[in-house]
């Protein structure tokens, strides 16, 4: 993989497009760990912002509300989640936004979820927090990358590529006695099922 399709540090660090049957997985999972790390930078700002004005903590042990998925909390963590919900924080908008990304992988045709891409980066850019911002920008530098899989969703199985590359691999045994590249592609393409 080039360098050139990796972003070296920040929000984008880290974010590698795949090529394989488990892409759609791995980018929905690459792409919500960097949203989980920039609600909790905002959090974490925003629980020193209160505490030094002297204010309520009311971000204190709230951090496993935002970044747990909703199955995943348990009920004390619901509770204080649908409290904090009622708040105007920072965090919480933060955390609505990252719901409201969600359902990007709920579309299935990638001029669609472009659109709700493009929307959904437009708003984050104007909310005024920071990390969010970044991982818009991240998502816009990286979009042709994430709807990729969109496209290629279903259409490719991995055990065919793997079945050309076995006869490929069997060819090029066998073409220890050809003399020539033109004879070994003639080998290769002319295998027999």
């Amino acid at each position: 993989m080039s360098a050139a399709m990796r972003t070296p540090s920040g929000p984008g660090a880290g974010f590698t497009p795949m090529h394989n049957g488990h892409a759609a997985r791995a980018t929905e999972d690459t792409i919500m760990q960097h949203f989980s790390k920039a609600i909790d930078r905002v959090r974490a700002k925003e629980a020193r912002r209160l505490k030094s004005t002297g204010q309520d903590p009311v971000l204190s042990k709230s951090r496993w509300c935002f970044l747990k998925r909703k199955e995943n909390l348990t009920e004390g963590q619901s509770s204080k989640l649908a409290e904090l919900l009622h708040m105007n924080l920072r965090t919480v908008k933060a955390y609505l936004l990252k719901e409201d990304f969600q359902r990007f992988w709920e579309y299935t045709y990638p001029a669609w979820a472009a659109k709700f891409l493009h929307r959904w980066c437009f708003r984050t850019m104007r909310s005024q927090i920071e990390p969010m911002k970044d991982i818009a920008k991240m998502l816009r530098r990286h979009q042709p990358l994430i709807l990729n899989w969109f496209r290629t969703r279903k259409q490719f199985n991995s055990g065919i590529v793997e079945t050309l590359n076995l006869k490929w691999i069997l060819t090029v045994r066998k073409a220890f006695g050809f003399r020539t590249l033109k004879a070994l592609q003639v080998a290769s393409f002319h295998q027999p099922a």
